[in-house]
């Protein structure tokens, strides 16, 4: 049975994780980025409060 050393799992993670950053900062000089889902829903949430809030201090 092979022996797994905590520092070879972690070497493997780290490398994992920088590889997924270069290949995000690729993505984002190709002009190929998304928005995050919780930025949109945040941007949505702020949109419709603004809303509410013109409604119900201007209707008084």
């Amino acid at each position: 049975m092979p022996e797994t050393r905590p520092e070879i799992i972690r070497q493997g993670w780290l490398q994992k994780r920088q590889q997924k950053v270069r290949d995000e900062i690729e993505r984002n000089r190709r002009g190929d980025y998304k928005v995050p889902t919780w930025v949109l829903a945040a941007l949505l949430v702020a949109v419709l409060v603004g809303w509410l809030l013109i409604i119900f201090l201007t209707g008084s």
